[in-house]
């Protein structure tokens, strides 16, 4: 970093890292219990049942369930097209494993069994690193056949893959139903969640808080990013609707928002209420009766000219200031050349890491098999099951993912037996499946250990319900156990700095972004510049984001790794310098 970077004040370069992360999630507003979800994964897991029932066709409902399960594991918050995207794919490539699995189990062929599930964890292997949609894709293909050649279903070999298909549809029915009354919530609630965040990193300027309050802007900003990215592309000839049009507006003006808070926060003064109000005003303007809590009543901002003959007691006398009256006093003027800002390309891990990881899971199932096999003969569909839900380091630090598996394995037979020793009747045992359904909706959003435990106990009644009344409780922990040890052995044996070697290239994209916004922001226009802005925060948050994955690893015996955090902060002052520094000169220009 160039030594400009460390022009701030020294308390905001003396707080560790570890202290950082405490005081951010002390700072965090508490995230609300994601009640729809809850509700909507538990009725899509009692409604197969109850028509089962009604109607008799109790397998077929159970296979229903059981998609339903998969389609409430990749249930989301996210905009309605992504959602859609997902769970389709999740449940084609879920019923096309169900069906190879149930054919090589219909064949009587041991070999054709393993030759299945070979193949299916090399195709898994092989795209799973190409992307989340590619990856949910291949894990539950996966799935699909491990339950396909472990569970023997009656009746035709057809019928399965579509009760399976039927539930995720189900799942995504619920999911994508209120795109038809709230079209844009997810956009809308995005990009107001930056202008909340932007008088939040006013109101801690000039404070000890003000960096971390920037940051969780600028994290914002990227969700928003993220999710208005559809409707930032070029436009199609069809003229977009009304409520998009507004809601474009509305996020090119938190993207100029984001600008000039990083450079009033840069400054490092307090701001009177006339200033911090600012934000949420703005949000009132562009999106109206949106902003549930709007600011406290203040003065008008004027610009910098009006400050001059009309308020000067308004103290407008930095140039972030001017920046922010500026932008405030000219929001209602039409502005069609808002530029197509695009998310910068994701570096997926390359081919060599792509072959890695699908040998590893393709020989991770195989022992899993054969190891089931040797221990309980058919239906041993457990081991390999968990191995395909535990080996994706995409989702995050395997060991970890591991720990919580057991621990919600555990925490799920546990649960599940003592529901089961209290409950009796059909009815009954559907609503014990609701129940853990819709607690297995919330851990998916909050922990992952709560998620297993809740799809723990779902499949133990729903394999019940199939016919497979044997005791299996203390099984099913030591078989969880054997698949996670399998999976960090093969893993942390053969690939064990692979997080580390990810965290390493990340840091080093994101340094040299935000050393290009360096270097070419004072001499390019606004267009550009927000464009490498963008780029350098949004590589800067996947950096942490992998330093974070690479530090929830074991660490090699000897080795420590390097201290990439505070790079990343460094490149952050970097980008916050040279932010304030354009402002600053538009301000003189504007003079």
């Amino acid at each position: 970093m160039t030594p400009a970077a460390d022009a701030r004040p020294e308390r905001s370069r003396r707080r560790s890292p570890l202290r950082w992360v405490a005081r951010s999630a002390a700072g965090l507003a508490p995230v609300p219990l994601p009640l729809a979800a809850a509700a909507r994964g538990a009725v899509a897991l009692a409604l197969p049942l109850l028509v089962g029932v009604c109607t008799g066709w109790v397998v077929p409902s159970v296979i229903a369930a059981i998609g339903a399960l998969w389609g409430v594991s990749q249930d989301g918050s996210d905009p309605y097209r992504v959602r859609v995207r997902r769970l389709g794919w999740t449940g084609v490539s879920s019923a096309l494993g169900l069906l190879a699995g149930e054919l090589a189990l219909r064949s009587g062929e041991s070999v054709a069994v393993a030759g299945c599930l070979v193949a299916a964890a090399l195709v898994a292997g092989t795209i799973s690193l190409r992307g989340r949609i590619a990856s949910v894709s291949g894990m539950h293909l996966l799935l699909g056949v491990t339950i396909g050649t472990g569970i023997p279903v009656p009746g035709p070999w057809w019928q399965p893959p579509l009760a399976l298909l039927a539930g995720v549809v189900l799942v995504l029915v619920l999911s994508a139903a209120p795109w038809l009354w709230r079209r844009y919530h997810v956009e809308r609630a995005a990009v107001l969640a930056v202008y909340r965040s932007a008088g939040e990193a006013l109101a801690a300027a000039g404070t000890e808080e003000a960096e971390e309050a920037r940051r969780r802007m600028t994290l914002a900003l990227n969700h928003a990013h993220e999710v208005m990215a559809v409707h930032l592309a070029p436009r199609s000839r069809r003229r977009p609707q009304a409520e998009v049009r507004e809601l474009v507006r509305a996020f090119h003006c938190a993207v100029r928002l984001g600008e000039t808070v990083t450079a009033l926060v840069w400054e490092a003064r307090p701001l009177p209420a006339a200033l911090t109000g600012v934000p949420l005003r703005l949000a009132e303007r562009l999106l109206p009766g949106q902003v549930s809590a709007p600011a406290p009543e203040a003065p008008e901002v004027p610009t910098e000219r009006q400050a001059k003959q009309a308020a000067p007691d308004l103290d407008i006398d930095s140039p972030g200031r001017s920046a922010l009256a500026e932008l405030y006093a000219g929001i209602d003027e039409p502005d069609d050349a808002d530029p197509t800002l695009r998310l910068p390309a994701h570096a997926w891990p390359g081919r060599a890491a792509r072959v890695r990881y699908a040998v590893l899971l393709t020989g991770c199932v195989l022992v899993a098999h054969l190891l089931a096999e040797a221990l309980h003969g058919p239906r041993g569909y457990w081991l390999p099951m968990t191995v395909a839900f535990v080996y994706k380091p995409d989702f995050g630090p395997v060991f970890t993912r591991a720990l919580h598996r057991c621990v919600g394995t555990v925490v799920g037979v546990a649960a599940i037996g003592a529901v089961s020793a209290a409950a009796s009747g059909t009815y009954t045992v559907i609503g014990v499946v609701a129940v853990f359904g819709a607690l297995m909706a919330v851990g998916v959003r909050h922990h992952y250990a709560l998620a297993t435990m809740g799809l723990t106990a779902v499949v133990f009644v729903l394999v019940d319900l199939l016919g497979d009344h044997r005791a299996l409780y203390g099984t099913r922990m030591v078989d969880t156990a054997l698949a996670s040890a399998l999976v960090l052995l093969a893993h942390f044996v053969v690939w064990p700095d692979s997080a580390a070697h990810r965290a390493e290239a990340q840091t080093e994209a994101a340094v040299a972004a935000a050393r290009r916004y360096r270097d070419v922001a004072p001499e390019t226009g606004p267009v550009q510049r927000q464009a490498l802005r963008r780029s350098a925060y949004h590589q800067l948050a996947d950096a942490r984001r992998a330093v974070a994955h690479a530090r929830g690893e074991p660490a090699r015996p000897g080795r420590s790794l390097p201290d990439w955090e505070d790079a990343i902060a460094a490149a952050e002052r970097l980008c916050d310098q040279v932010t304030a520094q354009v402002v600053a000169g538009g301000a003189e220009r504007e003079r």
